[in-house]
């Protein structure tokens, strides 16, 4: 969907895999950076290298004035380098479940009305992160505090998805099987943990107002560019 964005807009953008070994994107030529999830840790840089590069990436981007989103572990990336802890959480939040505006005062928090009263968006992440120095927290959930941050006024992380929809979380669901399996196992009765098959379910019913939601998200955030 953010794809989807940028092509609306007439945004030229190019599809970079750190993963795969493939150069950071040349910041001369870039106006925006968006850093998207994955199932590692941002502590884990021993088993994934490729990281520490991302890292560095990210930190030149921010201190160049680019806009930065990061969604999941894209958020996560983000507040470690600019100085926030990043750490296993007290327990998964796997499936869909509300966020809530921690300011709905527009001229503080000009996201707020988007997600009044409250947004059912997609969650999976077994992590969390501390707010980074001069951060502001712009939504929770039940389970965790931290959702959504922007810090300076180009700077945003995410915690949860709204980009996803029916074919992503399938094939999320897929990879990531044992992880929720793992989870449900040791936590029956885990509060936020949800089924495979009510996660699916939960997807028709709620993808279309996160991408709604995603669409005027991206546009506030750019729209000074």
């Amino acid at each position: 969907m953010i794809e989807t964005w940028a092509l609306t807009h007439r945004h030229a953008f190019s599809i970079v895999h750190p993963y795969a070994g493939q150069s950071f994107p040349d910041l001369s030529e870039t106006d925006m950076l968006v850093i998207m999830g994955g199932p590692m840790g941002v502590y884990e840089e021993n088993q994934y290298p490729w990281m520490k590069a991302e890292k560095y990436g990210i930190e030149k981007a921010i201190q160049a004035g680019k806009k930065v989103l990061g969604v999941c572990l894209g958020a996560q990336l983000i507040a470690n380098v600019l100085g926030a802890r990043v750490y296993p959480h007290e327990e998964k939040e796997i499936g869909w479940f509300p966020v809530y505006p921690e300011n709905t005062n527009p001229a503080e928090n000009p996201y707020a009305a988007l997600f009044m009263p409250r947004l059912t968006v997609f969650h999976w992440h077994g992590d969390t992160f501390d707010l980074p120095s001069g951060a502001i927290n712009l939504a929770s959930s039940s389970a965790c505090r931290h959702q959504m941050f922007t810090w300076s006024n180009h700077v945003m992380g995410l915690q949860f998805h709204l980009e996803v929809g029916k074919e992503n979380v399938e094939q999320m669901l897929r990879a990531g099987h044992a992880e929720v399996n793992e989870a449900l196992a040791r936590q029956p009765k885990a509060s936020f943990v949800q089924q495979p098959e009510y996660i699916l379910a939960q997807t028709s019913l709620h993808a279309a107002a996160c991408h709604q939601c995603l669409q005027s998200l991206l546009d506030i955030f750019t729209k000074d560019v």
